[in-house]
């Protein structure tokens, strides 16, 4: 099995597509993340679903957890207008890194490697070449794992 076999079509979102938008497409397609495209189409960013889900918790909760018991149901259904008219770049961390790119002609066990190194839920297949990277698909870490499975039958 090689890279280009395993890629499958999967959401992407750019840099400066609206946050709200890209939490709903998470929530609606169960995305553990989504591949962050810079202005050219070029991938630019894992954004992971749990990252999302960090933009949304006030930062008086991050900095001390036991007030979030003290957060009623009312307030808490409010927890998504920070989304409101953002930009997804805005909702990245800033220790978000390129997401790992394998080529077409990597294999399953190089892919496999890649994503365990970097500990990512998603690479993406592209090709490179003079005019830059293009996008062929993705590989999820749950879809890796079901193809690897069924070469054990």
């Amino acid at each position: 099995m090689r890279a280009r076999d395993l890629a499958v079509e999967y959401e992407t979102v750019s840099v400066d597509s609206d946050a709200l938008e890209a939490a709903r497409l998470m929530a609606e397609h169960q995305l553990p993340g989504l591949l962050v495209l810079d202005e050219n189409g070029e991938p630019k960013a894992i954004l992971p679903a749990s990252q999302m889900i960090k933009v949304l918790v006030p930062t008086y909760v991050l900095e001390d957890p036991a007030l979030a018991a003290v957060v009623d149901e009312k307030h808490a259904a409010r927890l998504c207008r920070p989304l409101v008219g953002r930009p997804v770049g805005d909702c990245l961390s800033s220790k978000a890194t390129k997401p790992p790119i394998a080529a077409p002609d990597d294999t399953a066990l190089e892919v496999a490697a890649l994503m365990a190194q970097v500990r990512s839920p998603l690479v993406a297949v592209a090709e490179r070449d003079r005019s830059g990277t293009h996008l062929l698909g993705v590989i999820t870490a749950s879809h890796l794992l079901h193809r690897l499975l069924e070469e054990q039958t």
